[in-house]
C-alpha cells in the first residue's frame, strides 16, 4: 500500500525546515513540482521564436553593429569617403562633395549612432531580461536537484538503518542459538 503524498506545507516543513507559507513563489513551486515528480526544466530558448520584428530587427542590429565585420567594413567605408573627397575627386578636376572637415561623413555618423545606440540598449535589455529568466530558472532546476538528493539520502539512510537494524537482529540470534 503506497503511503499518502505529502502536502505542500509537510514537504516544506521536511525538505526546507519551513511552512509554505515562509516559501518564495520558486521555493512553492519547486515544492509542488517534487510532489507532483514532474519536470522542472524547460528550454528557455523556444520564447525567442515568437518574438515582435522590432525586438527581432533590435537584436540583429545589435549583433552586427557589435561584429569585428561592421568595424571592418565601416573602416573601409570611411577611408574610401576620405580618398574619394580628398584625392579622387580632385585629380579628376571635379570639386569634392564633402570637402576636407568633412562635416557631411560627421553628419552621418552622428545619425548612425543616434539610431543604432538605443536600438543596441534594447537588444541589451532584452538580453538582460532573458539572463534574468535563466538565472531563475537555473535556481529552480539547482533547488529541485538539492531537494531531490537531500530525499535520497534519507532513503538510503532509511535502508541502511534497516539493514543495520536486521543484521543486529541476525546476530543477536545466532548469539542466542550459540549460548544455548
Amino acid at each position: 500500500m503506497k503511503p499518502a503524498p505529502m502536502t505542500c506545507d509537510e514537504a516544506a516543513r521536511k525538505l526546507l525546515g519551513r511552512p509554505a507559507d515562509d516559501l518564495s513563489e520558486l521555493e512553492r513551486t519547486v515544492i509542488e513540482r517534487i510532489i507532483a515528480r514532474g519536470a522542472i526544466s524547460r528550454d528557455l530558448s523556444a520564447n525567442d521564436e515568437d518574438q515582435p520584428f522590432g525586438q527581432w530587427l533590435a537584436d540583429r542590429v545589435a549583433a552586427v553593429g557589435g561584429s569585428w565585420g561592421f568595424i571592418i567594413a565601416f573602416g573601409v567605408i570611411l577611408i574610401g569617403w576620405i580618398i574619394v573627397n580628398l584625392w579622387a575627386l580632385g585629380a579628376a578636376g571635379l570639386k569634392p562633395f564633402d570637402p576636407y572637415p568633412f562635416i557631411f561623413l560627421n553628419l552621418m555618423l552622428s545619425m548612425l549612432a543616434a539610431i543604432q545606440a538605443p536600438i543596441i540598449m534594447m537588444s541589451q535589455n532584452r538580453q538582460s531580461e532573458k539572463d534574468r529568466e535563466a538565472a531563475r530558472h537555473d535556481y529552480e532546476v539547482n533547488l529541485k536537484a538539492e531537494l531531490e538528493i537531500m530525499a535520497l539520502h534519507e532513503k538510503l539512510d532509511a535502508l541502511r538503518d534497516h539493514d543495520l537494524a536486521e543484521l543486529m537482529k541476525q546476530q543477536i540470534e545466532l548469539l542466542k542459538r550459540m549460548n544455548s
